[in-house]
């Protein structure tokens, strides 16, 4: 892969059944970051103590101030049409980017890929103190899905090049 990726974050109302996207957030090629809070649907009452104490964002927060479905749903699909978007955390992320497209009665209009797809041996050997050194420099204070989009986007930057030199 010769260009940067678009990584996307998901942040949730917990793990496992029942749980659903709260937040959202991804880092464009270019470094520029976007987020929303979403709007829980009706029927998601899912509320998981532990993750919320993680993620920091009380369900009121999101009942005031997040974005409906329907609407993020149509921001993605203008947002990021036609591009792959990548993601550490595929498996719980797809779930959740499906939830929150279903809700809106719709389809996303962008393909969400495993992030691990265009990392390398040579990157993954690298992965863990990049992260960690990306995450102390950018000392970011509060988790959100766009820190952590950006984070995990330096991430594979640093250690695609510190991969080209070593080879």
């Amino acid at each position: 892969m010769s260009t940067v990726p678009i990584v996307m974050d998901i942040e949730a109302s917990g793990f496992g059944k029942g749980s659903y996207p709260i937040e959202l957030g991804y880092s464009q090629r270019h470094g520029e970051g976007w987020c929303t809070l979403i709007r829980p649907e009706q029927d998601w009452v899912h509320w998981d103590s532990q993750a919320a104490q993680i993620h920091n964002i009380p369900r009121e927060l999101l009942l005031e101030r997040g974005k409906t479905a329907a609407l993020v749903a149509t921001l993605l699909n203008q947002q990021l049409e036609g591009c792959t978007v990548y993601s550490d955390g595929w498996g719980q992320d797809y779930v959740w980017l499906a939830r929150l497209f279903d809700a809106a009665g719709c389809s996303p209009h962008f393909r969400l890929a495993d992030l691990r797809e265009i990392i390398s041996p040579q990157q993954a050997v690298l992965w863990h103190a990049t992260r960690l050194q990306v995450e102390h420099e950018l000392a970011i204070t509060r988790h959100r899905a766009s820190n952590d989009a950006r984070v995990l986007q330096l991430t594979w930057l640093r250690t695609l090049d510190a991969s080209r030199v070593l080879h």
